[in-house]
């Protein structure tokens, strides 16, 4: 596969990742903020199928083929933005699984955190997003 056709669907990965990091926050928004129990098993079925059908598939795509580019272009490795990207998107799996954690906590009813720690929680990969792409086309250092 042409190196082009591996980028664009990188790029597609990395945009449908990004769209479930910001929706289930949002839906632990949401969550927190429901009284009845059938709200609160309508957002558990949400948050489930989000983070296992489409944020963590997202993820393994997007890296997967990040890895596939880097072995076609092993001199971005020698390159301070690449390092910077790659510590980013360590930070980015981070907070993946930290979402993964927070899925389990409600799950489990044991959630102890209000809607307004999920909105500032929320507001977390916004400014990951914009660093990782100021880094990839500006390539800054």
């Amino acid at each position: 596969m042409g190196y082009l056709w591996i980028k664009a669907f990188h790029v597609i990965a990395v945009v449908t990742w990004f769209a479930a990091i910001f929706y289930l926050p949002r839906l632990f928004v949401y969550h927190a903020m429901a009284e009845d129990d059938i709200g609160r098993e309508r957002f558990k079925v949400m948050e489930r199928k989000l983070y296992r059908g489409i944020m963590t598939p997202s993820a393994v795509v997007t890296i997967g083929l990040g890895l596939w580019l880097l072995t076609i272009n092993p001199g971005w490795l020698s390159q301070g933005w690449m390092h910077a990207k790659l510590f980013l998107v360590l930070i980015l799996v981070g907070y993946h699984l930290w979402c993964g954690k927070l899925l389990r906590d409600f799950r489990d009813d044991s959630n102890t955190r209000s809607h307004r720690w999920f909105r500032v929680f929320n507001e977390v990969p916004v400014l990951i997003l914009v660093a990782v792409v100021v880094l990839a086309v500006v390539k800054p250092f």
